[in-house]
């Protein structure tokens, strides 16, 4: 739960996290089925915590919010009926957030940052640039045209052994590592379009794993570091091509926010790559605190506040999307590996 206030300033009230790594981490990955149980077993209980944690009636709520795409269609029927069921039956607007919104827009929860800014997405899912004019208003600059970036993490852990999820896996074993025993390639690497390829850099792990198994622990740390460093130096030159491209688009030069999130912005090592690249283009660097930046309540609350000081609401006919663009008018990517 959070709140706003008149000045547009944002407070956690409550944030209950209930993890379902366990359920899944026979199988090696997300199970959808798996998933959409976990969730109505769970959903009662996480309401009630923060309800309770907030020291806050139901009653006294202003709107309720839920998750209604993208993602896994169970998951997201189950958030999205308990979210519309609990608007009905106390009267209150009920508001259907788009995900990726809510991590576009919890800078502004955090750190009190209003568009416009520059923004890099990075999650299991999503690997993204975008430009952030407005709550609601969003340009995507740049995109995966194969795997996203959290996948490819995901990907590397899974084949080396390591335990879900992925991305931490990989960095806590990447720091006794030594990241230039590997030559991994850097896809799209100084290519004039901004947008990303994570499929070929996940091929030359499996390769260079298989050219020396049976792999020790000392080869899997060398094993991460080495992708963890292609990984950095790929984004980093990304990212540069669009901060170039978009400096005239701020109305105030000396001040271009530049702000990363998703889950894979939890990743200490890519931070600080990012932070280097934004003082070279003169940027100011932000990021939700660990904490924030994998998917979560508080996001999806206050991206709901902010929307409902706008005035805005949806029915509870609102619809869940499995798919949905935060720019539905950005033109298709164009790659051999592009997914549908």
């Amino acid at each position: 739960m959070v709140a706003r206030d008149a000045d547009g300033r944002g407070y956690i009230l409550s944030n209950v996290v209930r993890s379902q790594f366990k359920q899944h981490e026979l199988y090696g990955g997300v199970v959808p089925e798996i998933a959409a149980r976990a969730h109505t077993t769970c959903l009662d209980h996480i309401i009630a915590a923060a309800l309770a944690q907030a020291h806050v009636k139901l009653a006294d709520v202003d709107a309720i919010a839920a998750t209604s795409g993208p993602g896994l269609i169970g998951g997201l029927i189950i958030g999205a009926i308990t979210g519309k069921a609990l608007a009905l039956a106390t009267g209150k607007p009920f508001l259907a957030i788009n995900h990726l919104e809510a991590h576009a827009l919890t800078c502004g929860l955090t750190d009190g940052l209003p568009p416009p800014y520059v923004m890099l997405l990075v999650s299991g899912g999503h690997t993204q640039i975008l430009f952030v004019e407005d709550v609601g208003g969003y340009r995507r600059l740049a995109t995966t045209i194969d795997d996203a970036l959290g996948e490819a993490f995901d990907k590397t852990a899974k084949l080396l052994g390591l335990p879900m999820p992925g991305g931490p896996s990989v960095e806590a074993a990447a720091i006794d590592g030594d990241p230039r025993r590997f030559k991994l390639p850097r896809p799209m690497l100084g290519r004039a379009d901004p947008n990303f390829s994570f499929a070929g850099l996940k091929t030359a792990v499996r390769h260079a794993a298989e050219a020396i198994a049976p792999i020790s622990d000392d080869d899997v740390a060398d094993i991460c570091a080495s992708f963890q460093a292609a990984v950095c130096d790929t984004v980093v030159d990304r990212v540069a091509q669009v901060m170039r491209a978009v400096v005239h688009r701020f109305p105030d030069d000396r001040h271009r926010p530049f702000v990363v999130a998703g889950g894979v912005a939890a990743n200490q090592v890519l931070r600080a790559a990012l932070v280097g690249v934004a003082e070279t283009f003169g940027y100011s660097f932000h990021a939700p605190p660990l904490s924030l930046c994998s998917d979560n309540g508080a996001m999806i609350a206050w991206a709901g506040a902010e929307r409902h000081a706008r005035g805005q609401s949806d029915g509870l006919q609102a619809p869940v999307r499995p798919r949905w663009p935060l720019d539905a008018d950005a033109a298709p990517a164009k790659g051999a590996g592009v997914k549908a």
